[in-house]
């Protein structure tokens, strides 16, 4: 059986670089961490670091083991942390937006629900990122996979979203002097994004449809209603981008980001981290 313990040590050197910062994460010392993983490659008779200088890195074997031990001590703390509560359950609220709790998402949630009996997932799904945004900064949420202005703070992983002014393919663009727009409600990035847009370059504009939802926005300027900002990756068959040739400038990115609440519990930072992998397999474009 792999000791845990020298996994530990193992993972905290690939990540660390080398043996003195790795000992100061696992508080001890460079000769005790260096033990350690000699005993650790005893233990499966094979080289896992390559030796450079003060640093390190791993080699083929040790890439193969890392995955496993990430796996293995991540179960191991999720075990300790469901033990540890009264009900034996680890409970991890999550706030998804309404526009992006794709299959993906929601399919990696309740496969990760199905394989551990200790966690309970409380899931949210909200129309706009304002509120969830709320609701994290209360502490309502443990996790929050929201759209924001691109770096503006700390997180767990991001991707840039590439906004483009979206009009109808069939219908085109209306032909009023005053813009009409296709948004979500107010506090959403994208409106806001809009009417800025508008405003700077001197365009008149008014609402012409306000949609909940990704399905409705989408549905509402392919029909015709007006023209709107949506994620590029977004588009429908039935969208066209608009170009800045058009009237349209060019609208700065957003980013997507997976918010973990400080001090979370190894359950909850497991359920982040796998949030944060299903996004990235949601947007090759932007990894």
């Amino acid at each position: 059986m792999l000791d845990l313990d020298l996994l530990r040590s193992f993972v905290s050197v690939v990540d660390a670089g080398g043996f003195t910062r790795a000992g100061e994460r696992v508080h001890r010392t460079q000769s005790t961490v260096s033990q350690q993983i000699r005993k650790l490659e005893e233990s499966v008779g094979r080289p896992l670091l390559h030796r450079q200088g003060k640093g390190v890195a791993p080699t083929e074997e040790g890439e193969r083991l890392l995955g496993y031990a990430r796996r293995l001590l991540a179960l191991s703390d999720e075990a300790e942390d469901a033990l540890r509560r009264p009900d034996g359950l680890a409970v991890v609220r999550v706030g998804l937006g309404e526009d992006f709790a794709a299959a993906r998402l929601t399919e990696a949630l309740s496969g990760l629900a199905r394989l551990r009996p200790g966690l309970r997932l409380d899931i949210r799904c909200d129309a706009g990122s304002s509120e969830l945004r709320r609701a994290f900064g209360q502490g309502e949420l443990d996790i929050a996979v929201i759209k924001r202005d691109a770096g503006i703070g700390t997180a767990l992983a991001s991707w840039p979203e590439r906004l483009v002014w979206v009009a109808s393919r069939r219908h085109g663009v209306p032909p009023d002097d005053t813009v009409p727009l296709v948004a979500y409600g107010q506090g959403c990035i994208y409106r806001a994004r809009a009417i800025h847009a508008l405003e700077s370059a001197g365009r008149r504009w008014r609402i012409a449809f306000t949609g909940s939802n990704l399905p409705a926005v989408q549905a509402a300027i392919a029909s015709g209603f007006g023209i709107g900002i949506l994620v590029e990756h977004s588009l429908r068959d039935d969208l066209r981008i608009l170009q800045p040739e058009e009237g349209y400038p060019p609208v700065p990115p957003s980013e997507l980001a997976v918010m973990l609440q400080p001090g979370a519990s190894p359950a909850v930072r497991m359920v982040a981290e796998q949030l944060a992998e299903s996004c990235a397999e949601e947007r090759p474009e932007a990894a």
